[in-house]
């Protein structure tokens, strides 16, 4: 009997889940109740408020559920390499393509942006949205100063603002290709894309006045 209530209750955290990002879609975050989401679930209000403790733990379980791109971003430069600049490449072109090919994370894309920002009510997620946003510009930065110890970029690169310049780039395209998807292929275009940014990064990068080592972690 446990194992069924268990399973039950999973069940229903997943329609409500289904349910919050149809009708957050519809609607807007700001616009929803939690209320409207459990109709929209065909259950009653108590069992949103047992899986979930407010809106915003609502819409961060849908972010986790559906792995946004800049997650992926800053997963993807984890691993160890000999070529960092590959690993840059890596991590751009893979939050290109999971946005491209994933719908959930489309809409979740868009979501998110709708929200940051938007109240109080919401600051919980958008603090963690925040939070993710550092911890990507932060692995960019440290794959360009690898870089720069590789000598695949000056000596005396402006690697945080080389850093933020790539991840403003990528967030843009990302961004602009949700709200009209049907312009182009992202997927296919994704190299392309990546490539020419990169190779503007590469042949005129953000320069520092004064030249300052590299730090320590970068030469690990």
């Amino acid at each position: 009997m446990v194992r069924r209530t268990k399973a039950e209750a999973a069940i229903t955290r997943e329609q409500l889940l289904d349910a919050a990002e149809r009708v957050f879609r519809e609607r807007g975050v700001a616009g929803t109740s939690l209320g409207e989401v459990a109709m929209a679930a065909g259950v009653t209000r108590g069992a949103v408020y047992w899986h979930f403790r407010d809106k915003a733990d609502l819409l961060g379980a849908l972010c986790e559920r559906a792995r946004l791109p800049a997650e992926l971003m800053a997963d993807e430069g984890c691993g160890g390499t000999p070529d960092p600049w590959s690993v840059l490449r890596a991590m751009a072109l893979a939050a290109l393509t999971h946005l491209a090919r994933d719908a959930r994370a489309q809409a979740m894309f868009q979501l998110v942006f709708q929200t940051c920002g938007s109240g109080q009510e919401l600051a919980p997620l958008t603090s963690a949205q925040v939070r993710e946003r550092g911890t990507c510009l932060e692995r960019t930065q440290l794959w360009m100063q690898r870089s720069v110890v590789a000598g695949q970029l000056p000596p005396d690169t402006d690697t945080a603002l080389a850093a933020q310049a790539l991840h403003a780039y990528v967030m843009g395209l990302m961004q602009a290709w949700v709200q009209n998807p049907s312009a182009y292929d992202l997927a296919a275009a994704a190299p392309a894309l990546v490539d020419s940014m990169l190779a503007g990064l590469r042949a005129s990068p953000p320069r520092r006045v004064a030249a300052t080592p590299v730090s320590e972690a970068a030469r690990a």
